[in-house]
């Protein structure tokens, strides 16, 4: 079973937890079944796969208070809440605070799979992009000194004969530079370049 097909499910009723985690299993996922949401968090590594299903209505901690704490200790498995009080501004406190779908009960099978799978879609493109970010960064940490300056006069909008002159070197030593730049990032043009670079927070400065 991978991963990305694991389900927390938090509920204080044994029942709803039997059967909800029975409809998931024949499903193909893989439960993993809390009494509340203490357990749930105490359990949970720092980066807990899959996603969270969980009740709202629960002694200790309400599912509105669990996804602020998993917000808290920087938690970011998605959540998929599910209640018998379902109201309007339940609901969007709920979304607020990053819940990926509510569902009344009772509810549709359908309506709770398509809910969780949604949940793992978001978590999937969320570390597909951490990955993509990472390896930017990555990307950014082989640029030498010089090749941070002359990326800090690219992203200011600088043409290689401005860069030139403020760095004190030659027009052609700066268009070796970009080149270079060009080359580690694997960028295929400037604009993919100045793309990466933000999305990786590179520092105007010109690094450190």
């Amino acid at each position: 079973m991978t991963a990305q097909r694991i389900v927390h499910l938090i509920d204080d009723d044994a029942a709803v937890r039997d059967a909800v985690g029975m409809l998931l299993r024949t499903e193909g996922f893989r439960v993993l079944p809390y009494d509340s949401a203490p357990a749930f968090l105490k359990a949970a590594p720092a980066r807990a796969e899959g996603c969270v299903v969980t009740d709202v209505r629960m002694p200790e901690m309400n599912g509105i208070e669990l996804i602020a704490k998993m917000q808290e200790e920087r938690l970011s498995t998605p959540v998929v809440v599910l209640t018998a009080h379902a109201d309007v501004p339940l609901a969007v406190e709920a979304m607020k605070l990053g819940a990926v779908d509510l569902l009344e009960k009772p509810f549709e099978d359908e309506a709770l799979i398509a809910a969780i799978h949604a949940a793992l879609d978001r978590r999937n493109a969320e570390e597909n992009k951490s990955r993509e970010s990472n390896d930017v960064k990555n990307r950014l940490a082989s640029l030498t000194r010089r090749e941070n300056e002359i990326l800090a006069g690219l992203l200011k909008g600088l043409s290689n004969k401005v860069i030139a002159h403020d760095l004190g070197i030659s027009i052609r030593t700066a268009e070796v530079h970009r080149a270079n730049i060009m080359a580690k990032m694997r960028a295929g043009n400037l604009a993919e370049l100045v793309k990466m670079a933000l999305a990786a927070d590179f520092k105007l400065s010109g690094g450190e």
